[in-house]
């Protein structure tokens, strides 16, 4: 497994596109913008796309969804608690077009052979989603390195957002971390230093 990670859009948002080097087949999750540099990046690595999967629905992480799975013929995922409702534009909810999928806690995506588990992570959006592939983590914007999701959002709670924090730093062993903005980190990094990690693994 090879994980690119693209930075996009004037918030740097981070697209990750997760490929099978055997079959060189991939997964992009969250094309939150510059489409052209996504599906540049797909042609010039003979990369074959088999869907688009979303952490959650903000602007910045969905922003290209639908230029890249309209070029590349994929469903788009995402869970229903961060879609819009048909035809409604919010930058804060993604209107999942038709063909599209439902992300619910416990799925397990078999895709470009490899697999995608998905944990619902609550907090930053009623719909965020952690998406775990081998010994990977994509946390959206629930996790950072040292710090954690924003909650000041429309459907943003504190409360959910720890509860996220403490499942996710309740998995067993050590995961790479591949967050929605910033550096990567790891799972036992962020255990010992980040302070919103800590607090929410005493509640």
């Amino acid at each position: 497994m090879l994980i690119k990670t693209i930075p996009v859009g004037f918030i740097e948002a981070n697209c990750y596109i997760v490929s099978n080097e055997e079959t060189l087949e991939c997964v992009v999750i969250d094309p939150g913008d510059e489409s052209n540099t996504i599906l540049n990046y797909l042609e010039d690595n003979k990369l074959r796309c088999r869907a688009v999967l979303l952490t959650h629905g903000h602007y910045d992480h969905t922003g290209a969804a639908l230029a890249v799975a309209g070029e590349t013929g994929v469903p788009i995922y995402i869970n229903e608690k961060d879609c819009a409702p048909k035809g409604q534009y919010d930058p804060m909810r993604f209107s999942l077009p038709e063909g599209g999928r439902f992300l619910s806690d416990g799925d397990v995506l078999e895709l470009a052979g490899m697999k995608f588990e998905i944990m619902e992570t609550p907090g930053h959006t009623p719909g965020g989603v952690t998406i775990r592939c081998g010994e990977a983590l994509f946390t959206g914007d629930t996790l950072f390195k040292g710090s954690c999701g924003r909650v000041d959002f429309a459907g943003g709670d504190m409360e959910q957002e720890l509860q996220s924090l403490k499942r996710i730093c309740s998995l067993p062993g050590n995961y790479e971390v591949y967050p929605g903005h910033m550096d990567s980190t790891t799972l036992e990094q962020e255990r010992c230093f980040n302070y919103y990690c800590r607090q929410a693994m005493t509640m």
